[in-house]
């Protein structure tokens, strides 16, 4: 099965009230709805955005200020769902549910209206300390007709065990929306996605905000997308079947065969996910003193 997947590279600039979110979302799913895509995603917490315009002299009830337009933001994405017959990874935003809990919640659209929440599990030291968010702890596997995926927040997938978790109920393609301020933080949160789809022979789209914003904590950014392969011969050469230029507003785009996942987790050059050791992982360390 081929599937065709457009990446964004999401350009954070200042706005002056919602519709210039609104118009620039609009702009982008037309770009990339053009090329026909089964799935098209957005990066990590770009609506903050909307903070361009907001008081943020207090930084945590700036971003809780923010679930005001939650309902907005849901209810343009799934329109534009529908409207471009696409799956549509919504980024995350962030959002106040029962008791005040803030959480970083990627939404995933359907062409037919449904919407899976995911919200980020691992959260990373400003999320705790600077915006005192929460922390989700479910994972979703959705089924889709174009495979089965997952989404796993920039952090989270610098965490091996979550991407094991979906893989081992059959995820086929991992979707990982990210907000990076620097190459460092950009490049712990790509290898991650490198080791990941070599790890489970699976496929890692991730995607990035680039551009600034006049706010605490979002100033800088450094971002690009890519489209990660397994490593082996029925895959693109370096492992990745498209990425963006650094630090540019773009779209990219790639096809992915799901067949090239299941005939490569059989007759792989490696084939992990069936060498896996279970019975040794179960085992506890064996800590040897030497002197």
């Amino acid at each position: 099965m081929i599937v065709r997947i457009a990446a964004v590279q999401y350009l954070l600039r200042e706005i002056s009230d919602w519709s210039g979110l609104e118009n620039q979302v609009r702009f982008i799913m037309k770009a990339a709805g053009d090329y026909k895509p089964q799935f098209v995603v957005l990066p990590e917490i770009f609506t903050t955005q909307l903070l361009s315009f907001m008081d943020t002299s207090n930084i945590r009830d700036a971003v809780r200020n923010l679930d005001r337009y939650t309902d907005q933001y849901k209810a343009l994405m799934k329109e534009l769902a529908k409207q471009w017959n696409v799956f549509l990874i919504g980024g995350s935003h962030p959002t106040l549910g029962p008791g005040g809990r803030l959480t970083n919640t990627a939404y995933f659209f359907t062409p037919n209206g449904k919407v899976v929440e995911q919200d980020k599990i691992h959260r990373t030291r400003w999320e705790r300390e600077k915006w005192n968010t929460d922390a989700g702890d479910q994972l979703r596997l959705i089924e889709t007709p174009f495979g089965k995926v997952a989404i796993l927040i920039c952090y989270d997938v610098e965490f091996p065990e979550l991407a094991r978790m979906v893989c081992d109920e059959g995820a086929d393609v991992i979707f990982v929306p990210s907000c990076t301020d620097d190459r460092q933080g950009f490049l712990r949160v790509r290898y991650c996605c490198h080791a990941r789809a070599i790890e489970n022979q699976v496929f890692v789209v991730m995607t990035s905000t680039v551009g600034n914003l006049a706010v605490e904590g979002l100033g800088v950014h450094y971002g690009q997308a890519c489209i990660i392969t397994p490593s082996d011969f029925p895959f693109a050469r370096d492992g990745i079947a498209a990425e963006g230029t650094p630090n540019v507003e773009q779209i990219i785009v790639a096809e992915v065969d799901l067949t090239d996942l299941e005939s490569n987790r059989i007759n792989g050059t490696t084939i992990p996910l069936y060498d896996k050791r279970k019975d040794v992982y179960e085992h506890p360390v064996e800590v040897i003193p030497v002197s």
